[in-house]
């Protein structure tokens, strides 16, 4: 606490902009993985619905949500897969 004190007038505002910065940078940072990895599909409204809610839609919606639905599950597949491959590059690099 004392070395604040003997600190002079002013050095407050520096610490806030540092402060700033360093979050600025993480929303960056959290923005960019985000649209790296899907997070901003506004289609993703219609993985909610399933067949039984067919009568209740639109033929048009309807057909939208099974494409979306299929899109998702190709992408799953695919990211579960790449998991897996690098799963096992790291179990074949330990040995």
């Amino acid at each position: 606490m004392e070395f604040f004190e003997s600190l002079g007038d002013g050095w407050t505002i520096y610490l806030w902009l540092i402060i700033g910065a360093m979050i600025i940078v993480a929303c960056v940072y959290w923005i960019r993985w985000a649209s790296r990895n899907e997070q901003f599909d506004e289609d993703i409204k219609y993985l909610v619905f399933d067949e039984g809610d067919q009568e209740k839609m639109s033929p048009q919606e309807y057909a939208k949500s099974r494409e979306v639905l299929a899109k998702q599950q190709e992408s799953r597949i695919r990211v579960l897969k790449q998991q897996e491959l690098d799963h096992n590059k790291k179990t074949n690099e330990a040995r």
